[in-house]
């Protein structure tokens, strides 16, 4: 009794926590980009993949809890992508953004950046940033290598062009104290970021919206292709990467530039690379389940407001799609 009241019954393919609201998505995503699952070993994988198929053919042991197939789903869901039901590269899991994606954010944080310096943190970050994407796409629909390669070099240019143009205006402009021009330039990653993080996702992803992605019925079963489908995915997704780095490029600044003044770093420099990894590495950690959150990843929509192909393929009203994360 005590466990079936704190566990809800195990639903296979199917999130434990409900995300119709925002609190139950953000439950969800915490589960989802668990560091822990960094740590699972093969074996350990093929035990919960093992589990969760004994249980869809009904072949379950006794004994076996609802927490224990949640947990299952939870390890899977965070390796397996579920499109193509392969392994995703552990820096390109969503439960490794934050902690291969912190030393980047250091890095574009630091002060006092030169023209060099911001185009290598740049050109690294959307490197990560392209093969996360990549790796958390929608892949109901096969994508050509050179696509990626395409995606790829737009997002890393549009990066590096928009954040050293800002550099470039803020050092030109003779407005500015010596003093505001470098707190400025702190916050400069920020609209970069963001920019070329709405760039790197729709050219990453603009295969799905010339070849539309898979819509499923309320079995399951897919019922067609839709590219309007796959607009709303990507727009999501995109939104999703522009409140992202809103935090985290601006809450450290903010708190280096207060914990600069205080007595105890201006007399021990060298705690001030350490403590400002550990700011950027907290705000990010509290920021990604807050952003990915704002949207389901199995989203739905009105089969009235896509295709006509679509409506006619089914007696579903509402249809479900997987918007990637």
């Amino acid at each position: 009794m005590a466990e079936s009241a704190a566990c809800p019954p195990f639903q296979l393919g199917r999130p434990r926590y409900d995300q119709s609201s925002f609190l139950g998505r953000l439950k969800h995503f915490i589960d989802i980009i668990d560091p822990s699952t960094l740590f699972v070993s093969e074996g350990r994988l093929n035990e919960c993949v093992k589990l969760l198929d004994d249980f869809k053919k009904g072949n379950l042991s006794p004994g076996v809890t609802d927490s224990q197939l949640w947990e299952a789903q939870k390890v899977k869901q965070a390796i397996i992508h579920p499109d193509t039901g392969e392994k995703i590269f552990m820096p390109f899991r969503m439960s490794g953004y934050v902690p291969f994606g912190t030393p980047v954010v250091v890095g574009l944080l630091l002060p006092s950046q030169t023209l060099g310096s911001t185009v290598f943190w740049q050109w690294l970050n959307q490197s990560h940033n392209a093969c996360v994407n990549y790796a958390n796409r929608n892949a109901t629909k096969p994508t050509p290598a050179s696509r990626f390669v395409q995606g790829y070099v737009g997002a890393v240019s549009s990066a590096v062009s928009i954040a050293v143009g800002l550099n470039i205006l803020i050092q030109k402009s003779s407005k500015f104290s010596p003093a505001t021009r470098v707190i400025i330039q702190r916050f400069i990653p920020f609209p970069a970021v963001a920019s070329a993080n709405i760039c790197n996702v729709g050219l990453m992803r603009h295969s799905e919206l010339s070849e539309g992605i898979s819509v499923l019925d309320d079995n399951g079963n897919v019922v067609g292709s839709s590219r309007i489908a796959a607009k709303h995915a990507l727009m999501e997704t995109a939104f999703t990467r522009v409140v992202l780095p809103l935090p985290i490029f601006v809450l450290p600044p903010m708190i280096m530039a207060y914990l600069e003044k205080l007595p105890l770093l201006q007399a021990h420099r060298r705690l001030m690379l350490p403590i400002h990894s550990f700011v950027c590495l907290a705000v990010f950690g509290l920021s990604l389940p807050l952003a990915i959150s704002l949207f389901p990843q199995m989203s739905q929509i009105e089969v009235s407001h896509l295709e006509p192909e679509i409506a006619m393929a089914t007696d579903c009203k509402v249809v479900t799609y997987n918007k990637g994360l």
